[in-house]
């Protein structure tokens, strides 16, 4: 009776998600994500969570990104393609645990894979889950616990491993068309071809092939029916959000013209409570993308050869191609903190901007300070278009009694990105002192004159990895009492490099107000590692890893770690591990780059606004003697199975990290700024312009928390089978300091630190009687404190969002399943954050009910 028990409970550490559908006398060798040693099923490993190719097309994600992102231990600090104000538009990652997308290692078919052209946030590199094909994945594996000892950096918070077919017999063809209900729908187009042929035990060899792509409308918040007019004064700490433009030396109420294109005259308290009179404002809604419009495709291919009885080959190609296209931002607005890249001084020009004496705009007898928007200029766009390619090969085979494996890969990230309309600062600067641009009455402007102002640039990077590995393992070293010893070994080496630059327009000082980042650097490293699976008793196995990193840019790195797993009894497993892990110092932090970004800070000696923020220019370096950021991990649970049918699992973790990597915040720098003037640069009017930052390791970070994994099946013969599942997700403690020197500060429900809810959770309902599978899903994302509120919030809290997913799927023939979907089914919008501009993007969307319908023919 518990034997089934015993093996369904040893499965579910490792696979759960297909404990159900082995056999429970077949003992199969697999390696599983976190170790390099091949063992049985029933020996198990560290847990797992699986999610196989069934789970994704029941879940109606139409990405690898969606599926990913989805997961409840993806629980803050993740980006997807609504963060368009950055320099990695139209990309996706994923944060396990809330540390960052740069501590969440992803792989692919248990390697690296080259990291996105450029940086995200300035520093984080990452993969570009949307650089990834969807179609050929047969699986993702989710590993989470630290496991540098076995993959080197970035492996802190775990390990997203995706499982790409190696062998699919047969033709698969698909086809899908949705919709959004907000605005006049936001299209989605999908297709995917996944094809197959030789079989490996009859032919000696195998080949498959998949192809997919998508199409997606672009989705601006003038198209959300809740955001479109940009008023907010009845949501708690909400205001009406206009931008006041077109007034002279300083004062808003001072107004260069009248109301012309989107300018409007705005009673000033409505904007600003406590101000009187009328401003010329806009609604800056229309210049607003929320979602950019896509275009992707993606290839995958690979080939296995039998050499002999012993030896096979094997090579992948992987290919993924994204375009993105989005409004960047509303037309230049120029103002006296107008500025320009001086290459030579590695700083920012002052731009002189002053209407001068004479000008049709100048009704005075001195020059004018004045702020302008330059509507008849246009929107300003980008367009992201990113080329991923990964070619790889090797050999693997068995020799007396050992599994060994020799691949060398290269992989490339590149990017292209194009911005229009925006502005040459020389064309500009002629313009103002001629007097031939019409700030107050902007139709006026002759299209020549527009024209001469508008200015096109390219942005290329590139980021590139090859990657050299060799490993073997044994499953039976020797023989103790308790069973076999197994044992693993390897090497890699690994060539890393970024060269990201900016356009000749910023080098060369034409483009106004530009954001820099650049980034040029390579790195090599070498890296051996062991594992060692000791029986100690009987159903108690003791797991013992090392891994040690040497890097030619800071030095070396070690990584041990020690799992150890019992078999309590047939219904219950027992598990924990402890480790050391490290994050390198990425590119971007440690080699030839710097940074150029804007943002708001209050600046108490300000002379003219003390107690307001205002805008000024950060200018941030890397710093070449950066130490790896250190972590120890701590992991202890269980897994309980009261029947073959259903499994409990519960995981506590624990991350410690010292030596984070990061720049002393603007706060910080201005309360020092009598110990460290050089930091601060102030302009003739005592006004802070520019602050310069460098990278530096600084304080701790300490998180925990807890994983259930609740599964149940029931099965019919009359009502068919209906299958339960449920990952929820608790953090306990996500604490870090608020300054430098600082003590920690805990950050868990609250955005603090980013939004961190305490509670994820993914619940789904999938029932499957006759030709019909119907699954029902259940997203919920814990609500959490506004860490910050400002005056006018009157609520201090972010509700927790709920959407319900539904998916059905009627198999029309023997080969062709029709398939419809309804993601948000109640239409749900996302709860109200005022510490963004209206939702937190990293944990919900805009699109509101989307509906689709997939035809898929298989022959």
């Amino acid at each position: 009776m518990f034997k089934p028990l015993a093996i369904a409970l040893a499965i579910s550490a490792a696979f759960p998600a297909i404990a159900a559908e082995t056999a429970p006398n077949k003992v199969e060798r697999i390696t599983v994500t976190g170790s390099n040693i091949r063992v049985s099923q029933k020996a198990g490993a560290t847990a797992v969570q699986v999610i196989s190719a069934k789970e994704i097309a029941d879940s109606g994600k139409t990405s690898v990104s969606e599926v990913i992102r989805s997961i409840s231990a993806n629980s803050g600090n993740s980006y997807n393609e609504q963060f368009t104000a950055s320099f990695s538009a139209g990309t996706s990652g994923v944060s396990l645990r809330g540390l960052g997308q740069k501590n969440t290692l992803v792989l692919i078919n248990g390697k690296r894979i080259s990291s996105y052209a450029t940086a995200q946030n300035l520093q984080e590199t990452f993969v570009d889950l949307n650089s990834l094909p969807m179609a050929a994945v047969q699986r993702i594996e989710i590993l989470k616990d630290g496991a540098s000892s076995v993959y080197g950096s970035d492996a802190v918070a775990g390990v997203v491993n995706i499982i790409l077919y190696s062998e699919f017999k047969g033709t698969e063809l698909s086809a899908e068309l949705g919709s959004s209900t907000e605005g006049t729908g936001q299209t989605e187009k999908n297709f995917s071809i996944k094809t197959g042929f030789g079989d490996f035990n009859e032919d000696n060899f195998n080949v498959v092939f998949s192809l997919d792509g998508q199409k997606r409308d672009q989705l601006d918040q003038s198209d959300v029916s809740w955001l479109k007019e940009g008023d907010f004064r009845n949501q708690s700490g909400g205001s009406l959000n206009r931008t006041i433009t077109n007034y002279y030396e300083g004062d808003p109420t001072r107004l260069i013209g009248g109301p012309q294109g989107p300018l409007k005259l705005t009673d000033y308290g409505s904007i600003t409570d406590g101000k009187a009179g009328q401003v010329l404002a806009y609604n800056d809604a229309p210049y607003s993308t929320l979602i950019p419009e896509v275009e992707r495709y993606h290839a995958f291919a690979r080939a296995n050869l039998r050499i002999n009885d012993d030896t096979q080959a094997y090579a992948e190609y992987l290919y993924g191609f994204s375009r993105a296209n989005l409004t960047f931002a509303a037309p230049l607005t120029v103002s006296s903190s107008l500025r320009a890249w001086n290459n030579q001084k590695q700083a920012l020009d002052t731009i002189d901007n002053k209407l001068p004496v004479g000008h049709p705009n100048n009704p005075g007898t001195t020059p004018l300070d004045f702020t302008a928007t330059l509507f008849d200029l246009g929107k300003r766009l980008k367009t992201d278009e990113v080329t991923l390619h990964r070619i790889l090969s090797g050999v693997k085979g068995t020799a007396f009694g050992w599994d060994w494996d020799a691949s060398l890969a290269y992989s490339q990230s590149t990017l292209e990105e194009t911005v229009q309309n925006f502005v040459n600062r020389y064309e500009y600067e002629k313009v103002l002192k001629d007097g031939s641009y019409n700030f107050a009455d902007q139709s006026k402007n002759s299209e020549e004159v527009r024209n001469r102002l508008r200015l096109s640039t390219l942005r290329p990077a590139k980021s590139s990895l090859i990657t050299a590995d060799i490993n073997a393992s044994s499953g039976e070293l020797f023989e103790l009492p308790a069973g076999s010893v197994g044992f693993a070994a390897g090497a890699q080496f690994r060539q890393e490099k970024m060269d990201s630059r900016t356009s000749d327009a910023v080098l060369s000082g034409t483009e106004l107000r530009p954001a820099i980042n650049i980034i040029k650097g390579e790195r090599k490293v070498t890296a051996l590692f062991a594992e060692l699976n000791i029986p100690v008793i009987k159903d108690l196995n003791v797991n013992l890893a090392a891994r040690a990193d040497h890097y030619s840019d800071f030095g070396n790195a070690f990584s041990p770690k020690a799992s150890v797993r019992y078999q309590a009894a047939d219904w219950l497993l027992l598990r924990g591990t402890a480790s050391r892990g490290f994050r390198a110092p990425s590119l971007p932090e440690i080699t030839q780059s710097s940074a150029v970004s804007y943002g708001l800070v209050t600046d108490p000696r300000d002379p003219i606004s003390p107690t307001k923020s205002r805008g000024v220019t950060s200018i941030i370096a890397a710093n070449s003697n950066l130490q790896p950021e250190r972590s120890d991990n701590f992991n202890l649970g269980f897994v309980l199975s009261p029947t073959s049918d259903s499994s409990i699992g519960l995981d506590y973790y624990n991350i410690r990290q010292s030596g984070l990597i990061g720049t002393q915040s603007s706060a910080d720098i201005i309360a020092n700024e009598s110990r460290d003037p050089s930091k601060i640069v102030r302009d003739d009017k005592g006004r802070i312009s520019t602050l310069y930052r460098q990278y530096s390791n600084m304080g701790d970070r300490e998180t925990s928390g807890i994983d259930l994994d609740l599964r149940q099946r029931f099965k019919s013969k009359n009502y068919g089978n209906l299958k339960l599942g449920s990952q929820i997700s608790h953090v306990l403690r996500f604490a870090e300091p608020l300054a430098t020197g600082k003590p920690l500060s805990e950050g868990a429900g609250s955005n603090q630190f980013g939004s961190i809810p305490k509670w994820r959770a993914v619940s789904d309902a999938t029932w499957e009687i006759g030709a019909w599978s119907t699954t029902l899903t259940w997203n919920y994302i814990g609500g959490y404190d506004q860490a910050n509120p400002s005056e006018n919030d009157t609520v201090k809290y972010v509700d927790s969002f709920n959407t319900f997913d539904l998916t059905a799927s009627w198999k029309l023939a023997k080969d062709t399943t029709l398939t419809a979907k309804v993601l948000n089914l109640s239409n749900t919008r996302p709860p109200w954050d005022s510490s963004t501009d209206f939702f937190d993007h990293t944990q919900a969307d805009p699109r509101g009910r989307f509906a689709s319908a997939k035809l898929t023919y298989k022959f």
